[in-house]
């Protein structure tokens, strides 16, 4: 019985001249398009800090202190860091038309069948990354930044306050860096359909190495959370939901392939 896999190119009549320019010519639009969202950034920058930081803010709010604030200690670093949170927000406004460019090169060296299996990949890609993002955004970052804000000492006789004083640089580092990490964990269950479309895993294999992916997940949230229990739990309890449906997707690939071939 022949396994059912993912799309592959097949041979055009078109020459490769005609390939390498279309090819430039979508890389053009794409730079383009990068261009005017880095632009548009750029110019919200300040609003989209703002935005970045009210969960900062919302903790410190929480823990009565009045001494919420971000700091930069050199004369170029807010500029910088401005400059790169334009580019990082580039990349996500520009994304969809990255994705759908590479769809439509790519789309006419495939069968009709082809086209509609690969379509679903390039959209629940996207769509489960958004999803990571705004967990970690939302329930991720409240957590751990009022954790952290409970090791700040207040000033009392004898004792030499401790208080936060967070660098704007730092602190864009270490959000891009958790919503990158937990946008890439949710990609989870696009890889492992992946992977069972091309026959490599099974639903009998995922079920039966359940453990075992349990205990990976716990160690990718480990690795890639800021060091405390919450932010760990908050990102594996969803990881092994998303893990359970994964299962459940290739299931369904395994009885549709099993009724084509019956």
């Amino acid at each position: 019985m022949q396994h059912d896999s993912l799309p592959s190119l097949t041979h055009t009549a078109a020459p490769w001249s005609a390939h390498w320019g279309e090819l430039r010519n979508r890389l053009l639009w794409c730079i383009a398009v990068y261009l005017v969202c880095f632009g548009l950034s750029l110019y919200g920058a300040e609003y989209i800090y703002r935005f970045l930081t009210a969960p900062l803010l919302q903790a410190f709010h929480l823990s009565h202190q009045t001494h919420a604030q971000l700091i930069y200690t050199s004369l170029t670093e807010a500029f910088s860091t401005y400059i790169r949170l334009a580019l990082y927000v580039a990349w996500g406004l520009g994304l969809p038309f990255f994705l759908f460019q590479l769809y439509r090169f790519v789309a006419p060296g495939l069968y009709p069948h082809e086209r509609g299996k690969i379509l679903p990949y390039l959209i629940a890609g996207p769509v489960l990354f958004i999803c990571g993002c705004w967990l970690c955004y939302t329930h991720i970052f409240p957590l751990a930044w009022q954790f952290f804000l409970s090791f700040e000492i207040s000033a009392t006789p004898g004792a030499m306050p401790i208080s936060l004083m967070p660098k704007m640089s730092e602190y864009l580092s270490l959000v891009v860096q958790c919503m990158i990490a937990f946008g890439l964990a949710f990609q989870l269950p696009v890889v492992v359909v992946m992977l069972g479309h091309l026959g490599i895993l099974s639903a009998q294999t995922l079920v039966k190495k359940r453990k075992y992916a349990i205990i990976l997940i716990f160690a990718i949230a480990a690795v890639i959370t800021p060091p405390d229990a919450l932010s760990q739990i908050g990102l594996a309890v969803p990881m092994m939901v998303l893990y359970e449906g994964a299962i459940v997707g290739v299931k369904l690939l395994e009885k549709k392939r099993r009724q084509k071939h019956a």
